[in-house]
């Protein structure tokens, strides 16, 4: 069991402890995933970007995340990816787009676009303060 697993058991089973929420949401912000592309066309080459691949289910869109490229290539070996950190990902989402994490194993889970907002207002907050820091120490 890797640590983002540990980190998640100790969240469900510490649902009301405010702690283990804080452990879990800070791995995430800080730890980096595989997240499955579109395979290259030429939209994408004329962009110089690459699309996320985004599945369907239940009426709800997801962005697939694996925490390891195991569970990516176990989930689908054959697709391309690109690892994004925790922290970009929560920045760079917006509803109602879905998270769906480790997607086939015992430690998935889904985040709702509400839960993925307070993600990305934490980062913009943490954002602000370090760059107010920042400018006081300059000043």
């Amino acid at each position: 069991m890797e640590k983002f697993d540990e980190a998640l058991v100790n969240l469900r089973q510490n649902l009301r402890d405010g702690k283990k929420q804080s452990e879990f949401y800070d791995l995430f912000l800080n730890s980096a995933f595989f997240v499955p592309i579109l395979k290259q066309s030429e939209q994408v080459e004329k962009s110089g970007g690459v699309l996320p691949l985004i599945t369907e289910a239940d009426g709800k869109d997801y962005l697939m995340l694996f925490s390891t490229l195991e569970r990516l290539q176990a989930w689908d070996a054959e697709t391309p990816y690109i690892e994004v950190p925790g922290h970009l990902l929560a920045l760079s989402t917006t509803p109602p787009l879905h998270w769906a994490l480790n997607v086939g194993t015992e430690y998935s889970k889904e985040f709702h676009p509400e839960e993925i907002a307070w993600l990305r207002d934490s980062v913009e907050r943490c954002n602000a303060e370090a760059a107010e820091a920042a400018g006081a120490r300059q000043a």
